[in-house]
């Protein structure tokens, strides 16, 4: 029988701290788990593509959740991506999380191979007669293949161990078409986010929360922004959701992803050590000036007590918006350029 708990709020995605050696730094990690719960996170997204799952071995993979659940003892749910690279072993991977009493897991469509919607619907339907846990979809057409809302609801309709999707493409007007296509028959039925920068009117138009990779740098924004939307506090969320795009394009875009995302949690006071894809000499220096473009914004929101290469906390100057919707048009018209957007 499916879970009745629905999956609310933001989960989230958080990346693994590595030693001097490019090994899973433990320590680091489980403080990195009490740091978010403590600051208001819903739950926690581990192997996820923040995580970065796959530059890790299958046994790190379990290993991670291991650890992640261990630390964060029941009081958060988890949900655990547990993608591997072909269903059989995604679903010993579902055996094993649903063994660590995690509460659902996450699996992306097929990657690598190019597949038509009736393969991926095959996919997930032999996932879903076999798995002892509850499904979330994944839906990111960057990475993998694209999970229409055909498929989504035939699904839904067919799986009940298939509780939710989160869907990474930023596209709204496709959310609004799955909740249409899929709410009537299934009201337990979660839908999630992982676009950041639309984190607010999704929640307004239907969604029931996020999997945002700026909760793991500012989970106090995060939860604030989610606050504030449902709150009706529309004013005050729009501001915040402002200042959350300001941060998440510099963290997205003026790095290799997550790079970003991974220099950012060093500011905020944790060892996140070096990511194990090589970096070139110009990009270790654009990470260097992107730290302390975080520096400023982070100080901005008052959570920097000692901002590096003298960014003033108290008069910071405002963030120019037109310039970063500049740099921000510029990146994506090159990726249009080379065919990623």
């Amino acid at each position: 029988m499916a879970h009745s708990q629905r999956l609310t709020g933001i989960f989230t995605p958080n990346l693994v701290p590595l030693d001097s050696r490019g090994e899973i730094n433990e320590a680091e990690l489980r403080r990195y788990v009490d740091w978010l719960i403590e600051r208001g996170v819903h739950g926690l997204y581990p192997n996820g593509s923040t995580g970065e799952f796959t530059r890790f071995t299958v046994d790190e993979r379990r290993r991670i959740i291991e650890i992640v659940a261990d630390q964060t003892r029941g009081r958060v749910p988890i949900l655990a991506g547990a993608a591997e690279a072909n269903v059989r072993e995604t679903i010993r991977a579902c055996e094993h999380y649903h063994s660590l009493g995690v509460r659902a897991v996450a699996i992306v469509a097929p990657f690598y191979f190019k597949l038509s919607p009736a393969s991926v619907y095959a996919y997930f339907a032999e996932i879903g007669r076999n798995t002892p846990i509850d499904v979330t979809l994944y839906n990111i057409p960057l990475f993998a293949s694209p999970i229409d809302v055909p498929t989504v609801q035939k699904l839904s309709d067919n799986f009940e161990k298939i509780v939710a999707i989160k869907d990474s493409s930023g596209d709204i007007p496709h959310m609004i078409r799955m909740i249409k296509a899929v709410r009537p028959n299934r009201p337990d039925f979660s839908f999630l986010t992982g676009w950041d920068a639309a984190l607010m009117p999704l929640l307004l138009i239907g969604c029931d929360g996020g999997t945002n990779a700026t909760s793991g740098v500012v989970p106090e924004i995060t939860r604030k922004l989610y606050d504030l939307t449902l709150a009706g506090r529309l004013d005050e969320a729009r501001q915040v959701q402002y200042d959350l795009v300001t941060l998440f394009d510099t963290m997205i875009y003026s790095a290799e992803f997550p790079e970003g995302f991974r220099e950012a949690v060093n500011l905020r006071g944790f060892n996140m050590g070096v990511g194990r894809q090589p970096l070139s000499p110009e990009q270790k220096t654009d990470i260097a000036s992107l730290s302390k473009t975080l520096q400023c914004l982070l100080a901005e929101q008052g959570f920097t007590d000692q901002p590096i290469g003298g960014c003033p906390v108290s008069k910071s100057p405002p963030v120019d918006r037109g310039e970063i919707e500049a740099i921000v048009q510029n990146v994506l018209a090159e990726l249009k350029q080379r065919g990623l957007a």
